[in-house]
């Protein structure tokens, strides 16, 4: 086996799933771009991963690793039919180097952390240079985050763990203790959680809103939920008060229309959260000098509840304190 400690080469090579991609990965990545001119980085695996396929996998790399600060990596494409990942090593090695050759790419040394990397080096003609084989540096696998990714979440970028977190919207009329709730969701569930932005920019404009102004609070506020998705406390979960549909809503009761963006805005919401929980009716109406009266309120509650069906959203409705509605919000989430 040559030495080639310290040494450095022209052209490397890491061949992996990424699924996901995690610190380790990032390691051999950061040890081939410190050794090598070039790297060459290729995402496959077939079967591909539904909640995690080959261009979103791609795309975590480039983001991690932007072009501006790293002209040295070269993303390779998908290479059509793949062998199975079950398949033996000669038949990987033999259909990695058919399509390099096919592509022009000829690397002199092959970064990987595995076992089988000396080997597939051979077979290319290359160098080896494993890293971190022992997983001392970054104790972890792909195949133990796949199988428990929010116990091991420390071992991936914010960027990564967002694909896992899902988005859970608190709806309800006015004075029906979504704000609250929704603060206590976030601190139950020890995670992320979303104000509502519209109270924001209608303060703002001592409640004067044009339909302008409600597209901008919908569009802050998706940016607000995309912000907490990869905050470094976010577990799991993000609970947001409201979402684009409800503010459509409000855009039609005040100003009697929407801009169509806002409309195609409220129209993701179909798929956007994975669950969607409603605030009942039951808690007092309290007045803050911003809301109308509790006539108005029933009528709010009638149009969110009439929309989410219209939509064919699925929800659930929460009755009584702030404590039992965070239980019955538990109830569903684990029971997911």
């Amino acid at each position: 086996m040559p030495d080639v400690a310290g040494r450095r080469f022209r052209h490397g090579l890491v061949v992996g799933k990424f699924a996901p991609l995690h610190r380790g990965h990032m390691r051999v990545l950061d040890e081939a771009l410190s050794r090598c001119e070039r790297v060459s980085v290729w995402v496959y695996s077939r079967p591909d991963f539904p909640d995690m396929p080959g261009p979103l996998r791609r795309g975590w790399v480039r983001s991690l690793y932007p072009a501006r600060l790293f002209p040295g990596l070269d993303l390779l494409p998908d290479a059509p039919n793949p062998p199975l990942n079950g398949e033996p090593d000669a038949v990987h090695h033999a259909y990695v180097r058919g399509v390099l050759d096919g592509w022009g790419v000829r690397p002199d040394v092959v970064f990987t952390s595995e076992d089988y990397g000396e080997a597939f080096a051979a077979s290319l003609g290359a160098a080896h240079v494993c890293v971190d084989r022992a997983r001392a540096a970054v104790p972890v696998s792909g195949s133990a985050l796949r199988a428990d990714v929010h116990g091991l979440r420390g071992f991936l970028e914010p960027l990564v763990y967002a694909q896992f977190v899902r988005r859970v919207v608190i709806l309800g009329a006015e004075s029906t203790g979504k704000s609250t709730l929704t603060r206590a969701l976030g601190e139950a569930f020890g995670t992320a959680w979303v104000r509502e932005y519209g109270r924001d920019v209608y303060e703002r404009e001592n409640g004067a809103l044009s339909a302008a102004h409600f597209l901008e609070i919908a569009r802050g506020h998706r940016a607000l939920e995309d912000e907490a998705i990869t905050s470094p406390g976010v577990h799991r979960w993000v609970f947001s008060d409201t979402d684009a549909a409800t503010t459509l809503m409000w855009s039609h009761l005040l100003t009697g229309g929407a801009r169509p963006e806002l409309r195609a805005l409220a129209d993701e919401c179909r798929s956007r959260y994975a669950h969607a929980f409603v605030c009942g009716t039951d808690l007092p109406h309290e007045q803050d000098g911003w809301r109308a009266n509790t006539e108005v309120r029933a009528v709010q509650q009638a149009f969110i509840r009439q929309d989410l069906e219209a939509r064919g959203v699925p929800f659930t409705l929460l009755r009584g304190s702030v404590a039992e509605r965070v239980a019955q919000v538990r109830a569903v989430l684990e029971g997911a």
